[in-house]
């Protein structure tokens, strides 16, 4: 089979390339899916470049990635089965995530075929293709244990809205009934609109600390100064910082943004403005199957940036890194099917 293979630790040209290799060996407890589609994101980005450093030491490997094919997220068709799995069959069209636990490790979705495991899969919603699908697993989850609980009513403020992880905030958002304020640049506000935001900001125009009150901050970007930020909470009102680092451009070499996070976390335990810590949180299966449901409802509807066949992986992480995609960057390992817009299946 075809795949993504990573040499080393560095920029996309200097450790990616496209390489043939076996196709994986499925275990008792697992499937094999040929997969349709597959997602950049920015944890992709990290593992490349093995940043924030500290993380090397942590189980991804000191000199280079442990596992040499990068990707997290799938969609695509099962075509083995292991003799414990009941849940899928030869023919399902499913989606999920290749890796149980930490994201920031390479799984092996950027290749033909997959091994996977049934706990991180569902079967996909038949009005949702498989690139929308490839859109939700990553992205999906870190909204669902993010997200704090909404109300008919909540006012939302979701900083960076039109990335992947922003849009899915904001449809979850409004599923719940939520009035949404969704803020990034000029050229993603016609999207944001479209997918239901009540008001829409242009960051370079208008001042974000000039708006509120809101019951929740969602600061997908990650550059909002939480001082600030307590001026525009109501009353119980609630900060949430999802961690973006602008891919290095924020943060130490070894340690990124972890400790802005430590200190968040500390300063929680005192500020009601500040989720408090905890270790319940939904597993990969929940999310998913949550995801699933909001999508089969039509509540929910992933967006396609642009699609890249394998070889072209260099072109889709220059993307990624610019910001620039209205949407998901999609990885097509198997092609575009026949027939088929290539930027939605």
């Amino acid at each position: 089979m075809k795949a993504v293979v990573q040499s080393g630790y560095g920029a996309a040209r200097e450790v990616l390339s496209v390489a043939d290799m076996p196709t994986p060996e499925i275990q008792d407890d697992q499937v094999l899916v040929k997969v349709l589609a597959t997602s950049v994101h920015a944890d992709i980005w990290h593992v490349m470049r093995g940043y924030p450093k500290v993380f090397r030491y942590l189980g991804i490997g000191r000199k280079g990635p442990k596992r040499p094919v990068p990707g997290t997220d799938l969609s695509g068709e099962v075509v083995a089965v292991g003799a414990q799995v009941s849940e899928f069959k030869v023919g399902d069209a499913v989606f999920g995530e290749v890796i149980n636990g930490m994201q920031w490790q390479n799984g092996g979705a950027f290749a033909q075929y997959a091994a996977v495991s049934p706990s991180t899969l569902v079967h996909k919603p038949q009005n949702v293709s498989f690139a929308e699908a490839a859109c939700v697993p990553t992205s999906g989850y870190i909204v669902t244990i993010n997200l704090p609980p909404l109300t008919s009513g909540s006012r939302v403020l979701i900083n960076g809205a039109g990335g992947s992880v922003g849009t899915l905030a904001l449809q979850l958002a409004k599923a719940k009934g939520a009035q949404v304020t969704a803020v990034d640049e000029n050229n993603k506000l016609a999207l944001l609109t479209l997918l239901g935001a009540d008001q829409v900001v242009d960051y370079k125009k208008e001042n974000v600390y000039d708006l509120g009150p809101f019951d929740l901050i969602f600061d997908v970007a990650s550059n909002l100064n939480f001082g600030r930020c307590k001026t525009l909470l109501a009353d119980g009102g609630k900060y949430v910082i999802i961690g973006h680092d602008h891919y290095g451009q924020k943060g130490s070499p070894w340690f990124g943004n972890l400790p802005h996070f430590f200190r968040l976390m500390l300063q929680s335990i005192f500020d009601r403005h500040l989720p408090k810590i905890t270790t319940k949180m939904p597993s990969q299966k929940s999310s998913l199957e949550a995801l699933k449901t909001l999508m089969t409802d039509g509540k929910v509807t992933p967006v396609v940036g642009k699609t890249f066949s394998l070889e072209e992986i260099h072109s889709a992480m220059d993307m990624l890194i610019e910001g620039q995609s209205h949407g998901k960057i999609i990885l097509l390992p198997n092609g575009p099917r026949v027939g088929q817009n290539t930027d939605q299946d």
